[in-house]
C-alpha cells in the first residue's frame, strides 16, 4: 500500500506501547491525514521513514485513547435533560466534547437514564456516533447508552420510579418508548435492562441482531435469570455491585455470572471505582474472578468539573454535590459520580494486582471488544484510529503509582498538551 503523497506520517519514538499485558518498548507510525496507525514494517520498505515527524516521547507509556461506556454528563451540562432550542443541547454535547477529550477519554456513550418517553426523541439523534472525524471536535460518541426505563423498579437507584416501564409486547415497547428509527446503531449502541421483566428473551435477542449491546443492571436477576440472559446474547453488566441483587454465598445474583464454571461465555461489566460505590476489595475480587472483562466506568454526571453544592437533576430531583460524592437531595442514596475516568484508573491500579499494562486494558482493549469495535478503537494495531493518551508515571510518598495524561491524539492529530494542533 503506498500512501498518497501529501500524506503526513508521525513517528512516537522512544516510547513504550501498551499491548495486551505489556509496555512493549516500540516506535509507532500513523498519519495525519488518514487519522489512522500505519504499519510501520511496510512503511518502512514503501515510504521514506526519515520522511516522518519524530516525536520523541522520553521513555512516556502510548496508550488507546480511552473509552467510556457510561458517563451521564458533566461540566454542566446532562445527556438527559433536552432544552427548549436543539441547537443549545447540540452546543452542550459539542461542550462536553472538548472537555472531557482533556481526561483522555477520546470515545464514549453519552448515557441517557431513564426518562419519560417524551425526552428520547429530543435527545438520542444529537447523541449519535457522527459521521465526520474531525479532531477539532473533541470526544467521539460511539452512540448512546439508554439506561433504562425497562428496568426493576426495586432497585431503581436515583432513576424514578414513575418513568420506569415493563415490557409487554416485546421489542415494540422499547421502539415506541426510543422511537425505532433510533433504536439501531450508530444512534442507540446499547441498553440497560433487567431480565427478571416479562418477554426480555425475545428483546435482548432482537436488539443484539441489530447491533445494539445488551447490559444487565437494575435488576433483581437471580442467578440463573442472569445467565439466561447471557445465553440469550446480553454482554454486558451495568454498574456491577450497584443496583444489583446482593451476592450471597449460596444465592450470588448477577454477580455469580462472573465465576460460571459451564460453557457459559463470561460477559463484560462495568465497575465504578471511585472509592464510593464500590469497596476497594470488591473491585479486586470481581477482577480475580474475571480479569477479561473488567470495564472501568465513571458513571460520572453534570457535576464533574463543578463546585460543591446543589444541581438540579431530571424529574423534579435534585443532587447534593460533596468533594466527589454525590447524593440525591434529603436522602442517603447514592448519585452517579464526579470524578473522571483516569481517577478511577488510578484508583483500580493501587487497589489490585494489575500491571500498569493491564489496567489500561480496562479503558481500551476491553470496552472496544465488548462494544464490537476492536482494531478500530481499543487498539494499536495498523489501520485502528490514531487515538492516542501519552501518560507519565508519578510515585506518591507511599510508592503507589499514578497515570497522569500528558498528551491527547485524535485521529492522528494533538488536541491535548503543549504545542497542540487542533485548537478545540
Amino acid at each position: 500500500m503506498t500512501a498518497p503523497p501529501n500524506d503526513r506520517f508521525i513517528k512516537f519514538a522512544n516510547c513504550r506501547l501498551a499491548i495486551a499485558n505489556q509496555l512493549v518498548p516500540c516506535d509507532i507510525y500513523f498519519s495525519s491525514i488518514t487519522g489512522r496507525i500505519v504499519d510501520h514494517q511496510r512503511f518502512f520498505f514503501e515510504q521514506r521513514p526519515q520522511t516522518a515527524i519524530v516525536h520523541d516521547l522520553g521513555g512516556r507509556i502510548v496508550a488507546p485513547g480511552f473509552i467510556e461506556c457510561q458517563i451521564n454528563g458533566g461540566y454542566g451540562f446532562d445527556f438527559s435533560l433536552p432544552t427548549d432550542k436543539p441547537n443549545d443541547y447540540r452546543d452542550g454535547v459539542a461542550k462536553l466534547n472538548k472537555e472531557l477529550i482533556k481526561t483522555g477519554v477520546t470515545s464514549y456513550l453519552p448515557t441517557v437514564t431513564s426518562q419519560g418517553a417524551d425526552v428520547y426523541p429530543k435527545t438520542l439523534p444529537h447523541l449519535a456516533a457522527p459521521g465526520t472525524r474531525n479532531p477539532a471536535d473533541g470526544s467521539e460518541s460511539l452512540g448512546a447508552h439508554c439506561e433504562g426505563p425497562f428496568i426493576n423498579s426495586e432497585k431503581n437507584g436515583i432513576h424514578k420510579k414513575e418513568v420506569l416501564q415493563l415490557i409487554s409486547s416485546g421489542v415494540l415497547d422499547l421502539e415506541s418508548c426510543y422511537r425505532a428509527e433510533n433504536l439501531q446503531p450508530p444512534v442507540v449502541k446499547m441498553v440497560t435492562l433487567a431480565p427478571e421483566l416479562d418477554k426480555t428473551a425475545s428483546v435482548i435477542q432482537e436488539l443484539v441482531s441489530r447491533g445494539i449491546v445488551v447490559s444487565i443492571g437494575h435488576s433483581n436477576a437471580s442467578y440463573e435469570q442472569m445467565c439466561l440472559a447471557v445465553r440469550h446474547g446480553a454482554t454486558m453488566v451495568t454498574h456491577l455491585f450497584n443496583a444489583t441483587t446482593t451476592p450471597h454465598h449460596r444465592s450470588p445474583g448477577i454477580f455469580g455470572v462472573l465465576g460460571a464454571q459451564d460453557d457459559l461465555v463470561r460477559p463484560c461489566y462495568g465497575i465504578i471505582a471511585d472509592d464510593i460505590h464500590v469497596h476497594p476489595s470488591f473491585i479486586k475480587v470481581a477482577y480475580q474472578a474475571h480479569p477479561e472483562g473488567a470495564i472501568l466506568v465513571s458513571d460520572a454526571m453534570c457535576m464533574l468539573g463543578l463546585p460543591d453544592g446543589k444541581y438540579y437533576w431530571t424529574n423534579g430531583d435534585y443532587i447534593v454535590k460533596k468533594g466527589g460524592k454525590l447524593t440525591l437531595q434529603d436522602t442517603p442514596t447514592i448519585a452517579g459520580s464526579s470524578v473522571t475516568l483516569l481517577e478511577c484508573l488510578n484508583n483500580f491500579i493501587k487497589w489490585t494486582d494489575a500491571s500498569i499494562a493491564s489496567a489500561l486494558r480496562t479503558v481500551t482493549e476491553t470496552p472496544a471488544k465488548m462494544l464490537g469495535l476492536y482494531g478500530v478503537k481499543g487498539s494499536l494495531r495498523p489501520g485502528a484510529d490514531a487515538d492516542f493518551v501519552v501518560l507519565s508515571e508519578r510515585k506518591d510518598v507511599e510508592g503507589n503509582v499514578s497515570l497522569v495524561v500528558d498528551e491527547v491524539w485524535k485521529f492522528g492529530v494533538k488536541v491535548v498538551g503543549s504545542g497542540s494542533i487542533a485548537k478545540l
